[in-house]
């Protein structure tokens, strides 16, 4: 069974958060010195996760990426992996991770039949990597996307946020770096989401923008046609090389958007820049069977009118999603507890 929402997208794609709390402070995301923390006894167990992803996958989910925060911060992950890798309709299981355990874990997840890890990458640079993260792991995050390629991970994304004046200049050597380790980067605009208190237009690098600077420096680029719902547009290089291009913030894809959200405590988002959730935990709590837990689902799907990015991108005055203090009354409005 596949869900039409009321634009006759399809319920798809899960991206399943597993903890909000975070070892690095990127700058696009965590650029406060303090933040709200989920109460540890609202996070879900693993068990509550499957019973919910079982449910999703009822309504025709068949892709699952596991993300946070920062996921393998969670204890004990592999055991869920393994858990839903046993689920033969799940055709996709993904982590999205910023690579500073992935050396202690790559191994493990690969084991335990997670097919396919993202890895956040925003520069070669390590006086760079230190102002955006304000953490100095850069070397740890290049060691970890070697562990995924020697525990056998032939997929690996690199996943790079692009700012101005900040890493721009860095986009033809993170596809030539893409390249020498088999993996593919995708660049991002910066985005104006619930984290990204100090975002402002004149700091996003377009797509259009983006273009231009690898054409300058690679030559002539060209268009990969579409297969999927994924996120990214894909381009090739003359020599063959893939690399992506998310442009959320001027050319929006809510059209053939099939994504939907559930943070670490059972909320669920139905768009990245949905003010409200759907709170399943206190279902699952409240003693709910299955079915009515389905039922919730349907109901609020069928419903779906998101197109939370092309409003944004009608805005003649566009400032950031959330202020500071929205943000610290209600926390499921971060980037970090609700999951890219």
């Amino acid at each position: 069974m596949t869900l039409p929402d009321r634009f006759g997208r399809p319920l798809r794609n899960l991206r399943l958060s597993v903890t909000d709390r975070c070892n690095l402070r990127c700058q696009y995301c965590m650029p406060e010195e303090e933040y709200v923390w989920l109460p540890k006894s609202n996070v879900l167990t693993f068990e509550e996760m499957l019973r919910l992803v079982d449910v999703f996958v009822s309504l025709g989910v068949d892709k699952v990426r596991l993300t946070g925060g920062e996921p393998l911060l969670r204890a004990d992950l592999p055991v869920l992996v393994q858990m839903l890798a046993q689920r033969p309709a799940i055709a996709d299981l993904a982590l999205t991770t910023n690579g500073v355990l992935l050396r202690d874990h790559a191994v493990a997840l690969r084991q335990a039949g997670l097919h396919r890890v993202t890895v956040s990458l925003d520069t070669l640079d390590a006086s760079t990597f230190q102002l955006l993260s304000r953490r100095n792991d850069l070397a740890r995050v290049l060691d970890g996307i070697a562990a995924a390629r020697e525990a056998g991970f032939t997929e690996i994304k690199l996943d790079s946020v692009v700012i101005a004046g900040v890493n721009d200049q860095e986009l033809p050597a993170l596809v030539s770096f893409a390249q020498s380790v088999g993996a593919e980067v995708r660049f991002i605009e910066y985005m104006d989401v619930g984290g990204a208190t100090h975002w402002r237009m004149d700091r996003v690098v377009s797509r259009a923008r983006m273009l231009a600077l690898l054409g300058a420096h690679f030559g002539a680029i060209g268009e990969v046609a579409r297969t999927s719902s994924a996120p990214a547009e894909q381009f090739v290089l003359a020599d063959g090389t893939k690399f992506g291009i998310i442009s959320s913030v001027t050319a929006p894809f809510c059209a053939s958007c099939d994504r939907a959200r559930l943070t670490a405590d059972g909320m669920w988002f139905t768009c990245l820049y949905a003010k409200d959730g759907t709170d399943l935990r206190a279902l699952l709590r409240g003693g709910a069977s299955d079915e009515v837990v389905r039922q919730k689902l349907l109901e609020v799907w069928a419903g779906r009118v998101d197109r939370g990015a092309e409003e944004r991108a009608a805005m003649p005055l566009r400032a950031p999603l959330a202020a500071v203090g929205s943000l610290r009354q209600n926390p499921h409005l971060e980037m970090h507890t609700r999951g890219g």
